[in-house]
């Protein structure tokens, strides 16, 4: 069996060595970030070639999502042994994502979250700076006027933040998004969290931390196949934990595109 080895030099590098070379093998596994990750789900997207996602990033939360071990040792025979999975993929500006993308906390909180805090902290840090994004969101009432149009439909609203989700949690499922969120359903999921203050915030996040997705008027959740993004003010766009650009965006998903290498449950 032929196994060859490619180091990536700088951002879009794996995308351009998957392009040239998967072909010619029959499973690629990416060593790396989320980015990385991301970088070679976007060249083999629509192919038959499976994909092995080994994590040695910060967040690793395609990794997580897909219940790939952390320890590379573990997560190599976890995957020779696995399964494919089909799982759809989103795109935004361009750039194909897995997990989630979303203007508001959550790109702040990419902004926000240095590369020594990635390092010294993982996804501790993470999680810290969107606790800090999100209290300093509400407090100083920096929300924005968003507007999304999707089969047929225009939702008008003050948001903190607007998600498009393909999984239905991140971090080990220590935050959830909204209910019946599926990576494989030919649907992308967008998520708006509108708290007008800072007991709507508590009360939102103590409920997305117990999966508990109620009616409530600062929560709003739509599925669909592409929306339609803009915002008031401009504001950037993240997506698997990279800035992308900013608003406006078209969102869309492409069903199936991605074949997983996960462990077997």
């Amino acid at each position: 069996m032929a196994c060859a080895v490619a180091l990536t030099e700088r951002s879009g590098h794996a995308l351009e060595i998957a392009v040239a070379h998967a072909k010619d093998f029959d499973v690629v596994f990416t060593l790396g970030g989320d980015g990385t990750a991301m970088e070679v789900a976007a060249a083999l997207a629509s192919s038959e070639i499976p994909i092995g996602v080994l994590p040695a990033g910060t967040g690793n939360l395609l990794a997580r999502a897909l219940n790939i071990p952390l320890d590379v040792r573990r997560a190599v025979p976890a995957l020779i042994r696995g399964t494919v999975r089909k799982i759809d993929l989103g795109v935004v500006l361009g750039r194909h994502f897995a997990v989630a993308a979303g203007v508001g906390i959550d790109a702040t909180m990419v902004a926000e979250t240095s590369p020594r805090m990635k390092h010294r902290l993982g996804v501790l840090g993470y999680t810290l700076i969107a606790a800090r994004a999100a209290l300093r969101i509400v407090l100083s009432r920096r929300f924005f006027h968003v507007r999304i149009e999707m089969n047929g439909e225009i939702i008008e609203r003050t948001a903190a933040t607007v998600l498009f989700a393909n999984f239905g949690a991140i971090l080990d499922g220590r935050i959830s998004f909204g209910p019946g969120i599926e990576c494989d359903d030919g649907l992308i999921d967008c998520c708006i969290f509108s708290p007008a203050s800072l007991g709507d915030a508590l009360r939102i996040m103590w409920r997305l931390m117990r999966r508990d997705f109620r009616p409530d008027a600062a929560l709003l959740y739509r599925r669909g196949r592409q929306f339609r993004l803009e915002t008031i003010p401009v504001l950037p766009i993240q997506a698997d934990g990279e800035l992308l650009g900013v608003t406006p965006a078209v969102v869309h998903v492409e069903p199936s595109a991605a074949h997983m290498l996960v462990p077997r449950q």
